[in-house]
């Protein structure tokens, strides 16, 4: 049987998604929603689609990959059922569908495997297409603060499967990023990043893991899983909770600000929970290494390969920072052209003979 996410060119994506809109389909009649349009969002970990109907309630469509089984899925939502009830969060729910489960798996073309589906009600709100304010990344702070103040308090049951972030999961990714690097680096640029995961994982091991920095964490806070509802913001997407330090969390929603507002969101979340005195440290390991499994995760597609070219010269910016052990997080840091990096890794090595 092939997997049903199989796509690695233009054609293959295409017929994935032709029998994607044949599964979402045949899902939406297995639930009580009474619906008047679907539209498609996007294929990424999952294909998603929004369920429209004529009352204010909407629903969010999930098509899942193979690469997350069936008990992986239902403690997702249970870990959202936990985050609504104890902490009173406004999350993502999972719906019940008519034969009382939450996860169907749906039948498809012959050949291919049965793909899992889930629907959730809609989380009401937009992203932020602008900038955002010093209000909107404080309020992201102590959103993200109260996200892990809950979780912290919450025992996962027995059979909860979830992922587990750190450093077997990174050297997964970078297995990955060995095959595809030279699509968007050189090598001087290589051997730069290869200090930087050297650096990361002989820290991660360094860590000392307790319940006051390590739990179950939303592990993609970026600001396209945020949306804002009268000026709140709510996090979505919850595909790749899992368990990890809460500041890799952190790291995730840092990476697109700007200093001034990365120091504004930690103070928000500091209003909620207390970091420990040296957390600047580990939180710049995060940073590294959750924009080095961005790319890892990018490096696939051909299509993301010029954006992934022309974000170097600001990447190698923070890998070189990093690796010399400059502190970056709340300076602004001048971008690197990668011809500079490849020069100077060529008079490491000496002259060619």
């Amino acid at each position: 049987m092939k997997p049903f996410f199989h796509f690695d060119t233009d054609e293959t994506r295409q017929s994935l998604l032709s029998r994607a809109r044949n599964v979402a389909l045949r899902a939406i009649q297995q639930y009580e929603i009474e619906w008047n349009c679907i539209r498609f969002i996007q294929l990424s970990d999952t294909i998603t689609y929004k369920i429209e109907t004529n009352r204010m309630d909407n629903y969010l469509l999930r098509i899942h990959s193979e690469r997350v089984n069936k008990e992986e899925i239902i403690s997702e939502l249970v870990f959202l059922h936990e985050l609504r009830k104890i902490g009173d969060l406004i999350v993502p729910e999972g719906i019940i569908s008519r034969n009382g489960s939450y996860v169907l798996e749906c039948e498809t073309e012959e050949g291919y495997r049965k793909p899992c589906v889930t629907i959730m009600k809609w989380v009401e709100g937009e992203r932020w297409s602008e900038e955002f304010t010093d209000s909107h990344v404080s309020s992201i702070g102590v959103m993200m603060g109260k996200l892990h103040e809950t979780s912290a308090s919450l025992d996962a049951p027995h059979n909860f499967v979830r992922p587990h972030w750190g450093i077997s999961s990174f050297r997964k990714e970078i297995t990955k990023l060995e095959r595809y690097y030279p699509r968007f680096l050189s090598g001087g640029s290589w051997m730069l990043y290869q200090k930087a995961i050297d650096k990361i994982i002989h820290q991660l091991e360094s860590m000392q893991r307790d319940v006051r920095n390590y739990g179950l964490i939303h592990a993609d806070l970026h600001s396209g899983n945020v949306v804002f509802n009268n000026g709140l913001p709510y996090p979505i997407d919850f595909g790749r909770c899992g368990f990890g330090y809460y500041l890799y969390d952190m790291a995730a929603a840092l990476l697109e600000l700007y200093p001034k507002h990365r120091w504004l969101l930690i103070q928000g979340y500091e209003s909620v929970v207390k970091l420990g005195k040296d957390y600047i440290r580990d939180l710049e390991c995060f940073f590294i290494m959750f924009m080095i499994e961005n790319y890892c995760h990018h490096s696939s597609d051909t299509r993301e390969i010029p954006s992934l070219i022309e974000e170097q010269k600001y990447a190698l910016a923070y890998i070189t920072e990093y690796t010399n052990d400059r502190s970056f997080l709340f300076k602004i840091i001048e971008p690197i052209e990668p011809e500079k990096i490849e020069f100077f890794s060529e008079l490491e090595e000496g002259p060619n003979i």
